[in-house]
């Protein structure tokens, strides 16, 4: 699997990355596109951001597996991956954390009920919100203008790097007329 991004403190202060050796977490995230094209944005309420669906790999399971049940559990949907977009990893120097993330493009089947959160992912008030690509950009570009948190940082940059990934691709499976049909169509949002 190739290296999508390396992001590190320097992302955001400057100065020289710090690269850490020993991976912290591991965990397998994406973008998931139901037959429309639109994408499932997972918004936490309680915070107001936006984020792609994923979590951390459970010992023992495999990556893509481990995307697939987190889809489910966080959307309520069954779905298929389509694409391996590669890795990213996050070198949180100043919390001494190294994230190794798995990404994905999966498409969503049929909805098979609702969505099983961890108790922080409810405290968060996370939803499942389907929405254009161009509407799911700016809601992260949104999230990163308001976020000021350091591991939250991360986060939205890591967001950034799978979704843009993830469009470009998209657009060279189902060409140009598909992308700006996928760029421009009306907000859908399915619960």
């Amino acid at each position: 699997m190739q290296l999508l991004r390396r992001i590190t403190d320097s992302d955001f202060i400057g100065g020289a990355p710090e690269f850490m050796e020993t991976i912290s977490r591991y965990a397998s995230r994406g973008v998931l596109v139901d037959d429309m094209l639109h994408i499932a944005m997972m918004y936490m309420s309680n915070i107001n951001l936006y984020k792609l669906p994923g979590g951390g790999i459970d010992e023992g399971e495999e990556i893509r597996a481990a995307f697939l049940r987190e889809i489910k559990e966080e959307t309520g949907y069954e779905a298929e991956i389509i694409y391996e977009l590669g890795y990213v990893e996050e070198h949180k120097n100043k919390n001494n954390f190294m994230q190794q993330s798995y990404c994905f493009v999966a498409k969503a089947h049929s909805r098979v009920g609702n969505a099983m959160l961890t108790e922080g992912e409810a405290q968060l008030g996370m939803i499942v919100e389907w929405m254009t690509a161009e509407k799911a950009l700016e809601v992260m570009n949104s999230s990163e203008i308001i976020c000021d948190d350091y591991s939250t940082q991360f986060m939205i940059e890591r967001e950034k790097a799978i979704f843009e990934k993830a469009v470009e691709l998209l657009a060279n499976l189902y060409g140009r007329g598909i992308l700006e049909e996928y760029k421009g169509g009306d907000e859908n949002d399915k619960g």
